[in-house]
């Protein structure tokens, strides 16, 4: 089997164009270069290198051998990373998700400072994933993500139940820890104009003849049978978007009005208020999840700890 120091020192001849520049770059003798190219073309039986005026250049054969030796070293400095990330939490690569009223602000705001924290560790925000969230943090295609309760409790029971209180067992989410954040609350956004804009609390029924902007999902209005007995009867859906700002656009411009999670509010529309509603509407849980030690890599962990502080002080504004 081939060694990775030979296909090192391969790539640096390929490189420099000769034994001599490659034997400097590596802190060897130009003759120990020498033997590590005979070597290899003896073990592959094929020459990998012809010499010219100015040094040496890869056959044919050669530049082939090269190619495969660059990605095969790429692949073990990106195993070491990976490693080297489960022992401690000042390297690696996180993968984060999570759904659009999160990535408003709460998601920026902890990249933010775990990076200021936390030079070493890259950071990628992805898109959800078509599999879903446990799935993908279960198979090690995110390693951290953020869910609402209304993803984990697809019974609309559950999703009436308060959130407040203890929830009941999510279901299979083996191998997977759920960190709760906090609860979010839903007000009602309005047009700066609205006939109800000035009232501290906005009664609902009296919203029953609005035009109702709806969202992807679980930014949307959520368990519609709450929202519809609030109202004394089903919400009149009229525009569906699933992009925050276009959907706050929508209610600066009178085309109607919609929910706004707890996590929105700090990224308002100037033409928009937002009210508390009576009745209140039931809270959001919302949560981090990742893989349960001892799987989880160090860097999650205080990733976690960045997050819980950020929504902590999210809860108390």
């Amino acid at each position: 089997m081939l060694d990775p120091w030979t296909l090192r020192v391969m790539v640096e001849v390929e490189e420099r164009g000769s034994f001599s520049a490659a034997a400097e770059a590596l802190s060897m003798t130009q003759p120990a270069v020498s033997r590590q190219i005979g070597g290899l073309e003896r073990r592959l039986g094929v020459s990998l290198f012809r010499r010219t005026a100015r040094g040496v250049k890869a056959t044919a054969a050669g530049e082939m051998v090269v190619k495969q030796a660059r990605d095969v070293l790429a692949r073990l400095r990106a195993l070491e990373m990976r490693v080297s990330a489960f022992t401690g939490a000042e390297t690696g690569h996180l993968r984060l998700s999570a759904f659009s009223s999160a990535n408003t602000w709460l998601m920026p705001e902890v990249i933010r400072r775990f990076s200021r924290s936390h030079p070493g560790v890259r950071l990628s925000l992805m898109r959800e994933d078509a599999a879903g969230p446990m799935a993908a943090i279960k198979e090690a295609r995110i390693d951290l993500t953020l869910v609402t309760a209304w993803s984990l409790y697809p019974d609309p029971s559950v999703a009436k139940h308060d959130s407040s209180a203890e929830l009941p067992d999510p279901g299979d989410v083996t191998g997977v820890d759920l960190l709760p954040l906090l609860d979010e609350e839903f007000q009602v956004a309005l047009p700066a104009d609205h006939r109800l804009a000035r009232l501290h609390r906005v009664p609902l029924p009296d919203l029953c003849d609005e035009m109702w902007i709806e969202g992807g999902y679980p930014d949307c209005l959520g368990p519609l049978p709450r929202l519809a007995e609030a109202l004394g009867r089903p919400p009149r859906i009229g525009f569906f978007c699933e992009d925050w700002n276009g959907r706050q656009a929508l209610v600066a411009g009178g085309s109607g009005v919609m929910l706004v999670p707890t996590l929105v509010r700090g990224a308002a529309h100037p033409g928009v208020v937002t009210r508390p509603t009576a009745p209140s509407l039931p809270t959001r849980r919302l949560y981090a999840a990742s893989l349960a030690p001892p799987f989880r890599l160090p860097a999650v962990t205080a990733l976690l700890e960045v997050i819980a502080r950020v929504s902590r002080e999210q809860t108390r504004a």
